[in-house]
């Protein structure tokens, strides 16, 4: 598996980007059958930035309705990198 296999995207949310300025972390989408020690070489391979520490979540899918259609949301797995001081990742191309 390659490294942009295992990092699908970064996840932009309030809460993440809270994460980002007050903590120094970053949400990452990554693949299902990924580990810490597999993303962390991801993410120094792809940025050149050797984490941390990574926390993996689980996020079950939700139930949603549209009208009489029931539904289940994907099931994702996030990976919360946090960056050693003083570097960080440009999510927005600044």
């Amino acid at each position: 598996m390659s490294a942009r296999d295992i990092i699908i995207r970064p996840i932009v949310t309030e809460k993440s980007m809270k994460l980002n300025d007050t903590d120094n972390k970053i949400t990452f989408e990554v693949a299902k059958g990924s580990n810490k020690t597999a993303i962390a070489q991801a993410i120094e391979e792809i940025y050149g930035i050797k984490p941390v520490k990574v926390n993996v979540v689980n996020v079950r899918p939700k139930t949603k309705r549209m009208g009489r259609y029931v539904g289940k949301t994907n099931a994702v797995r996030k990976a919360i990198v946090k960056l050693p001081a003083g570097q960080d990742i440009s999510l927005f191309g600044e």
